[in-house]
């Protein structure tokens, strides 16, 4: 039953990668429903960029860390049923370290994984036959969110431990080209208990000349602007949250207009300006993740926070409260209202998905090792979870394609 709407907590314990001690991105060293059903808003930023089809088993690609005691051996597969929502089957699509973090190029035939270490790289598997095209480091630290260009041209991927951000060509089979980018977060000083920055997240926003890395350790989300031509990022803007937030994603209404931040530390989201033109980035108050972190209930971080493509809901990860918060968006984009939350049905859920037709939500949970499913409701964005959630071994990411 989704709860009514209702701060401040330490740091996540930090993992460690294989081999030398890495700071981890996310933390500690960490009855099917009936097929049929009405068509839900459908996601943006979901997991693959293309719509494909409602019939038949659709993959199900899972990150995990293979450093970890119980850990994954590589980028797991599964498959999920999109009209139930049942995810089947547990294999392997490539080994990996610690691919803690998939993104998927827009013509859907390569993923992309983090290597979260402390030697950071970024690998390109094909799907067609689980071929490993090769790894490319990134510079830095632990690395721990990457994300594909709209062009497929270029791969952008967010290094926590140094606090910077790499842009790596792709070519024309997918694999990836050495490193023509590398920016460090090197101003403004860190927030208050942070020892340096940590770039967390970084994204293309929706105008498609502009990136922003938001960083968790000075509090501040960086917009750059690509250079197509020399694979470079300039640095046009800079928005700080409110000091001690620990902004860790955002997410972008499909309007171009606004966008929304999850702040990790402060338990926290913001509702922000955007203008396209610029690049410039302007954050609003502070609000509710209605998952409460005061005395007595237990520590919250919201993790990452998703957007349906039709702009009218928004859906927040919860770590600690372990749940989903549902938001109505409103005013075209300008302001959230928070509707409740929803028991994940696991431990940590780190990350969150949408399928590409926007029906199902997918959860991973870290701690519990499972992925849980959501049927989103087509009049409402109501949570409905679709059966038991499904084991997966460190379970840090989940992308359904």
């Amino acid at each position: 039953m989704e709860q009514a709407a209702a701060g401040r907590a330490p740091r996540p314990d930090r993992r460690r990668g294989g081999g030398t001690p890495a700071a981890a991105c996310g933390g500690p060293a960490e009855t099917q429903a009936p097929a049929a059903a009405p068509t839900a808003p459908r996601a943006s930023g979901g997991a693959s960029g293309r719509e494909r089809g409602s019939s038949g088993r659709r993959p199900l690609l899972l990150g995990t860390y293979t450093s970890a005691e119980g850990g994954g051996r590589g980028v797991g597969l599964a498959a999920y049923d999109p009209a139930t929502g049942r995810i089947t089957k547990s294999g392997l699509l490539a080994e990996v370290d610690d691919p803690s973090y998939l993104a998927v190029h827009p013509d859907g035939r390569t993923v992309y994984a983090v290597n979260e270490r402390e030697e950071g790289a970024v690998t390109a598997v094909r799907l067609s036959d689980r071929r490993v095209l090769g790894s490319r480091s990134t510079g830095g630290a632990a690395p721990c969110h990457l994300s594909v260009h709209p062009s497929g041209r270029w791969l952008f991927s967010a290094n926590y431990g140094s606090g910077s951000v790499a842009v790596h060509p792709v070519d024309a089979s997918g694999a990836l080209g050495e490193r023509t980018g590398l920016v460090t977060h090197s101003t403004p000083p860190p927030g208050p208990g942070q020892r340096g920055p940590h770039a967390h997240q970084v994204v293309t926003a929706p105008d498609g000349a502009h990136v922003l890395a938001v960083d968790l350790g000075t509090d501040t989300v960086y917009t750059y602007r690509l250079d197509e031509g020399a694979g470079t990022l300039v640095e046009v803007s800079r928005a700080r949250t409110r000091p001690g937030s620990g902004p860790r994603h955002l997410a972008f209404h499909p309007a171009g207009r606004h966008a929304y931040v999850a702040n990790e530390v402060d338990n926290t989201v913001a509702v922000c300006a955007y203008d396209p033109r610029t690049g410039r980035l302007a954050v609003g108050e502070p609000q509710s993740t209605g998952a409460p972190s005061a005395p007595g209930t237990g520590a919250n971080y919201p993790a990452q926070i998703l957007v349906t493509s039709d702009g009218a809901y928004a859906f927040l990860a919860n770590r600690g409260h372990d749940s989903v918060t549902r938001y109505a968006v409103e005013a075209e984009g300008a302001r959230l209202r928070l509707l409740g939350t929803v028991p994940v049905g696991g431990v940590f859920p780190r990350q969150i998905a949408f399928s590409p037709d926007g029906r199902l939500l997918f959860a991973a949970n870290q701690r519990s090792g499972t992925v849980s499913t959501f049927r989103v409701g087509a009049g409402d964005g109501g949570l409905r979870r679709t059966g038991e959630p499904f084991a997966s071994p460190a379970a840090v990411c989940a992308l359904p394609l």
